[in-house]
């Protein structure tokens, strides 16, 4: 968690705090600027500045004291930012949780329409093969009656058939890919969706138990003592499942597009497809691991090009049954 965790200054907060930050030392300086020439001149009002001066290096310069200033001013921060975007982790939880959600209905209806387009495209393959098939024994009976130029015909329709599923058969190897990722995909979402719409309704209670029993002046000492705020801790848990989670869900709307405009470009009437659409999925093939899949991936790509390993796009779904525990639970 530590080494995923956002600093203050990275989160929305922190990026409010910095403008304030900047308006506040410009707005100082400036009437600085303007009072400077006065403050020379009264003797009184030069040691009273100084004095206010060496005030605020104290409490700058004083380790305590500059923890218990940013503790408040990441507060004031927070709230101030929160009345502009949502920053409640649960809350932004339960967001990604919805859009999860309809990703999963998108996902479903796309390999329900991916496996219709394999099912015509398997049919005509096997069309092609059986007129290949037809074209060479016609060619020969051709051959053995001296009919020369049926022969030559049969023969050439005989090989543009072939010829032709070379082409549809390595399109079906890359439609198989996107299949069983997308299958493979369906499978591991849906059991993160359950699993963390579980994870969300437990956290949710502790989380509103903590921020009850919070104090922010207690956590202020405890921060000065050098101990660590746990409403703080469990914040940034919090922080670290939901940018998980996003980040997830990302990779998922991110493969559904790749196999939607590699979908979009295919023409089964005209056996015509899209160089774009393949060259997307192909890089996908060749970019670093999933966080999704994991190792699955390059097996799942490995399984498709194999003529051993047989889809039974018949098969129903299956639910995946999993042991472990929560994956985010060592957050807490």
């Amino acid at each position: 968690m530590t080494s995923g965790s956002k600093s203050f200054w990275e989160k929305p907060e922190g990026k409010t705090g910095i403008l304030i930050a900047i308006a506040c030392i410009l707005g100082i300086s400036t009437g600085f600027y303007k009072i400077l020439p006065f403050i020379i001149q009264s003797t009184v009002y030069l040691v009273t500045s100084l004095a206010v001066l060496g005030g605020l290096l104290y409490l700058i310069l004083d380790p305590e004291n500059r923890a218990l200033a940013f503790y408040f001013y990441k507060m004031i921060m927070k709230k101030i930012t929160g009345l502009i975007i949502q920053i409640d982790p649960i809350q932004i939880l339960k967001t990604y949780l919805g859009v999860l959600e309809k990703n999963l209905q998108d996902m479903d209806k796309q390999i329900a329409k991916l496996k219709g387009t394999m099912v015509q495209l398997k049919r005509k393959i096997d069309d092609n093969a059986q007129k290949m098939n037809s074209n060479l024994e016609l060619a020969k009976q051709a051959q053995k009656r001296g009919r020369k130029s049926d022969t030559i015909l049969k023969a050439r329709k005989a090989g543009r058939l072939q010829e032709s599923n070379m082409t549809l058969e390595k399109l079906y190897i890359k439609m198989e890919v996107v299949y069983r990722v997308l299958s493979k995909m369906y499978e591991n979402c849906s059991f993160l969706y359950e699993d963390t719409k579980d994870q969300i309704e437990v956290k949710e209670s502790e989380w509103k138990a903590i921020q009850q029993s919070h104090q922010a002046i207690k956590a202020a000492m405890s921060i000065i003592r050098g101990d660590k705020d746990k409403k703080a801790i469990y914040e940034q848990a919090l922080e670290f499942m939901a940018d998980d989670l996003g980040n997830k869900i990302g990779e998922m709307e991110r493969f559904m597009e790749v196999s939607e405009g590699f979908m979009s470009g295919i023409d089964l009437q005209n056996d015509v497809f899209e160089e774009k659409g393949l060259e997307m999925l192909e890089k996908w093939e060749a970019q670093a691991d999933s966080i999704i899949l994991g190792d699955e991936k390059v097996a799942l790509i490995s399984q498709a090009e194999s003529q051993n390993d047989i889809l039974d796009l018949d098969k129903p779904k299956t639910s995946r049954v999993s042991t472990r525990e929560n994956q985010y639970n060592k957050l807490f």
